[in-house]
């Protein structure tokens, strides 16, 4: 699927909805639990459950990224793993603030 910075997408399989942040490569495999993420306008109806192994889970307000630069904010938790493709996203680690000395 094409996809591009500022885009929303939403999970088939759960309740996961995200923002894209950042984009690697315009021609990736998002997916959730397993399945491949759709477009927040897409308006067919969410079917089956994540796969086994990819139902870790996302929280809401943290950034997943992978190594190819794609960065994903999530606006709705859900059950389901983010990844691309087969791989998991990573939850990418906060900056620490300065020091106010």
């Amino acid at each position: 699927m094409l996809i591009k910075s500022g885009e929303r997408l939403r999970s088939t399989v759960c309740e996961t909805e995200v923002v894209v942040v950042r984009v690697g490569s315009p021609e990736v495999d998002v997916t959730c639990g397993g399945a491949q993420m759709a477009k927040i306008s897409d308006s067919s109806p969410r079917t089956g459950e994540p796969a086994s192994g990819l139902a870790g889970g996302s929280q809401l307000g943290k950034r997943y990224e992978h190594p190819t630069g794609l960065e994903l904010l999530v606006t709705k938790a859900g059950t389901g793993s983010l990844g691309v493709g087969a791989e998991v996203l990573t939850l990418k680690e906060s900056k620490p603030l300065p020091s106010s000395d």
